[in-house]
Parts: structure tokens; C-alpha cells; sequence
């Protein structure tokens, strides 16, 4: 069955359409596609492709007798089409049934020369049935001159049934029986996001000859760095652990009940402090933003994402329970950072940021989880709010004297703290402060009082804000901590002490 890149474009090379340009993270892959197409063609079609180190190469045999043709009716040499102009202009004599691709075309394409010759292309390839196909980085934008004579398509990354062939090809290369059905599916889950040739080169690299086994963990330690090397993405890596994060159970309860329901998602997206991504949005000074926001509300709705807002206290333990979540249950945790993604020129910013979003795509088939932690909400604009709340928005308060005592068990054990060690005065604390009063404890060598004396808690230097944050959420929003909404009563009275601040529903 032909995928709907290849209807794509076998539909455009049947009509002549003469200006192609093709969106692809693999372009030697994406030639070799096209060729094996058109080679299974009745009538013998010429593959040519363009490089600046090369110049035009025939990729096949028609092609060799079009490129001899064009050049000896142009009177120039083959040496002389590392030069894009003249390649171009050699071009113009090739005749019927021709593509001819353009490698990294987004690299040439500013120069006035390049434009001209891809235009004068138009009409003489279209009445020659000839095709000009522009390969680009996944994301590249048109320039505006050339922008309503192309059709753009997208060449996806292999699907689940192109990494299974590669993987049992591998073990095939390697003169290795097939592995089974199991080895194969968890490979292939490891491998799903990558390009063809990395993904074949990851296997063979992880595929021992000797033990005739394939390491799984060492296909992921590869995708981590290829998702690593996309600009604005980074696959967190911790220790985290839900059953070492104390409080917080509504929130917890919550998140396991979507990853055992039953559409759990492939991959959690973290936006951190995701009100600084889209501060300014729609303002006149702010046209990349804009348009970057823009681009998110329509890659959220068209692949249904679902999203959640972690709402409240600097250090309550936002980003660590989305960390040890995806740690429980096997899923990836990957950072989604706007900011990275911003360049002065919209195009550039849009660019950037489609290619991210087809990494997230390939790898999570669409079916992704998106969690945005914020600090001061009132700034992230309403159709954000509406768009990464499908799940409801869980406000994060500092601790209560219960939760802060199980806080306190699990960094004591794991800084090797005596619990004969006298607990300070942690009134107001959050997680955070109290992992790194125990973690200078053991640093430093000393108790757990005198390194409190280097610790302030946020509750007193933000404390204004803060009490305006959790105003602001009384009533409004889930507690993270327990069932029902986060309440909160101005009493004076120090949190764990008042009865409804955040616990309870009225």
C-alpha cells in the first residue's frame, strides 16, 4: 500500500507539475524513495541530483544519456555545474522525463541568481512533463518569490513497519537468526522518531555479533542524543521516583489514572515556566512570538493534544512529578522550550519549530501528553490557558507540616542524615528547600538547623506574590495536593494550620 507521501507525489509527476520542493530529515533516503518510484515505471524516467561538491550526477541510466544531452547542447562540462546557475541552466536542455533534485536547495535559495533559474524553470519542465525537486530541512520555508509556484510536501519519518524491516535486515546483514517478535517491537519503540539511516546505524551499532543480542538501551541512549540535536527539545534524564516525592496525591492520582486509562500517551511534553514562552504574544512588538503561538494552538488542536496546568509555588515539586511520572511508566519526558526556537526572522522561528514538532509527532504517533508548569498565569494569554487545560489546571502550594515530614524522610535517606538529627523550623518550606537544606547538611558537614541558616524560603522572599497567586486560585483551580479544589483562607495563621487552605472542597 502506497503511503500518502508517494500517492503525493506520483499524483504531481502524472499532471507535470514542474516545481517541487520536499520537506525531509533524510535526503539521500528521500532520493532513493523517489527513484525506486519512478524505476517502476513503464516508460524509463531520468534521476538526476545537484550537489555544490559534485555538481549534477546521474543516478541512473536515462539519466546519464539526458545529463550528456544537456550539457553538450548548453556547450559547457560537467566540472562546471558545482556552480547552482550553471547547473540550472543545464538544466534548461534536459528535455522530457526528467527529475532533477537540488540538495539542500534552503542553503542557495537568498541568492538572486539561484531564484532566477529555478523560475525560468517553470514552463519548460511543465510542457516537458520534467520535475524540479527542491530538498530542503524538514521545516524550510519557500522564499516568497518562488512560494506560490512549488508544491511543498513532507516526507515523513519511517513508520512502525519501515524500522521493523530495517531491524530484521540488520540481523539478516549480520548473518544473525531473526529476533523475536518481542526483540523486534521493543527495538522498533526505541527507534520510532529517527530517520531511516540513523536508525539503521544505531541497530547495527547495538547489535552484537558475538551475543547475537540487541541492545534496547543503547537504541535509546541514540535517540536521546538525535532528539537532543533538534534545537528547542531535550529528553530529561533523572532518578526521580513518585514514591520518593512526598504530597501532592490528587496530582499524582490524576496522572496515574490517565497512563493506565485507556488512551495513555506515548510521550509527556514539559513546558517549564511556560508563561515566559508566550509573554507578549499578539503584542505589536512581538510578530515571532506571535506567530510561533500561533503555530503551537493549531499543532495542539489538529493532533489532539491533551494538557494539563501545574499552577502555583516556586519549588513545589511542578517539574519533579511529571520527571518521575514518565520514569514510572517508560514514557519519555521531553522538555518543549519555545524560547529556543525564537530567531529574529519569523521564518527561521517556524522552521525551527515545525521540525520539532515532527520529531514529537513520529515518536509519539500523535499521542501526547502536555504538561505546562507556570508560576504567574494571569500573564499566559486566555487561548494558551484554554488550549494546555483540556485536564485541568492543579495548583501547587507549599506543603503541609504532614507532607513536609514525608518530604524530609526521603532526602534524609537519601543524604544519609541520622534521624537523630533535629529537623528545623520549616514552616512555609517547600520540596526544594528542604532537599537542598539536607543536601548542604551532608555537603558541608553539619546539621540540619545551622544549614537552615542559608535557607530562605520563597513564602518569605516572594511572599507578596505568593499571596496574591494564591488568591488569585482560591476556588478556582484543583489542588494538587488533595480532592477538590485549592482554597485558600487568609487567617495569618501558618498553612498547616488552617483547616481549608488548599485541602479541602467546600
Amino acid at each position: 500500500m502506497q503511503t500518502k507521501f508517494e500517492k503525493q507525489f506520483l499524483a504531481a509527476h502524472k499532471v507535470s507539475t514542474p516545481l517541487v520542493s520536499i520537506r525531509t530529515f533524510d535526503a539521500k533516503s528521500t532520493v532513493d524513495h523517489v527513484k525506486k518510484l519512478v524505476d517502476s515505471a513503464e516508460n524509463p524516467i531520468s534521476v538526476l541530483v545537484w550537489d555544490c561538491v559534485t555538481g549534477i550526477m546521474a543516478k541512473n541510466k536515462p539519466g546519464e544519456k539526458t545529463l550528456s544531452k544537456a550539457i553538450t547542447a548548453t556547450q559547457t562540462s560537467q566540472e562546471l555545474t558545482l556552480q547552482l546557475a550553471e547547473a540550472l541552466r543545464v538544466a534548461s536542455n534536459m528535455g522530457e522525463d526528467a527529475i532533477l533534485f537540488i540538495s539542500n536547495a534552503h542553503l542557495f535559495w537568498q541568492d538572486a541568481t539561484t531564484l532566477q533559474g529555478v523560475w525560468n524553470l517553470r514552463d519548460s519542465f511543465k510542457a516537458w512533463g520534467s520535475m524540479l525537486v527542491l530538498l530542503t530541512g524538514n521545516g524550510a520555508i519557500l522564499p516568497p518569490e518562488l512560494a506560490n509556484d512549488f508544491l511543498v510536501l513532507d516526507e515523513p519519518l519511517p513508520t512502525r513497519d519501515d524500522l521493523t524491516r530495517i531491524v530484521l535486515e540488520t540481523f539478516e546483514y549480520a548473518k544473525l537468526p531473526a529476533p523475536s517478535e518481542k526483540t523486534a517491537s521493543d527495538a522498533v519503540t526505541a527507534l520510532i522518531g529517527l530517520p531511516s539511516f540513523t536508525a539503521e546505524q544505531a541497530t547495527a551499532m547495538c547489535l552484537s555479533v558475538e551475543t547475537k543480542k540487541l541492545d534496547t538501551l543503547g537504541l535509546w541512549d541514540r535517540k536521546r542524543q538525535a532528539i537532543n540535536q533538534t534545537r528547542g527539545l531535550a529528553v530529561l534524564e533523572t532518578d526521580a521516583s513518585l514514591e520518593n516525592i512526598g504530597g501532592l496525591g490528587q496530582f499524582k492520582q490524576y496522572l496515574e489514572r490517565i497512563m493506565t486509562g485507556k488512551n495513555p500517551p506515548h510521550v509527556i511534553l514539559l513546558w517549564d515556566e511556560i508563561e515566559k514562552s508566550f509573554a507578549g504574544m499578539g503584542s505589536d512588538s512581538s510578530g515571532v512570538k506571535t506567530a510561533l503561538g500561533g503555530n503551537v494552538l493549531s499543532w495542539s488542536q489538529d493532533t489532539g493534544m491533551r494538557g494539563i496546568i501545574a499552577l502555583g509555588v516556586p519549588g513545589a515539586g511542578k517539574t519533579e512529578v511529571v520527571k518521575a511520572t514518565g520514569n514510572k511508566y517508560g514514557i519519555p519526558v521531553i522538555a518543549f522550550n519555545l524560547s529556543d526556537m525564537e530567531h529574529g526572522i519569523v521564518g527561521s522561528s517556524n522552521e525551527y519549530l515545525r521540525n520539532a514538532q515532527a520529531v514529537i509527532d513520529a515518536i509519539s504517533d500523535k499521542n501526547v501528553l502536555s504538561i505546562a508548569t507556570c508560576n504567574k498565569i494571569d500573564s499566559l494569554p486566555a487561548e494558551i490557558q484554554r488550549r494546555f487545560a483540556t485536564h485541568g489546571i492543579f495548583f501547587f502550594d507549599a506543603p503541609n507540616a504532614e507532607e513536609r515530614a514525608s518530604i524530609w524522610k526521603v532526602y534524609r535517606d537519601k543524604f544519609k542524615l541520622p534521624d537523630t538529627m533535629k529537623t528545623p523550623n520549616d514552616t512555609g518550606w517547600t520540596g526544594a528547600e528542604i532537599k537542598n537544606c539536607a543536601s548542604r547538611a551532608h555537603e558541608l558537614n553539619i546539621d540540619l538547623e545551622e544549614s537552615a541558616h542559608y535557607i530562605i524560603p520563597v513564602t518569605v522572599s516572594n511572599a507578596a506574590p505568593i499571596d496574591v497567586l494564591r488568591r488569585n486560585s482560591s476556588d478556582k483551580y484543583l489542588s494538587a495536593s488533595h480532592e477538590g479544589r485549592f482554597v485558600y483562607h487568609d487567617t495569618g495563621a501558618s498553612p498547616e494550620n488552617v483547616p481549608e487552605n488548599g485541602r479541602k472542597m467546600r
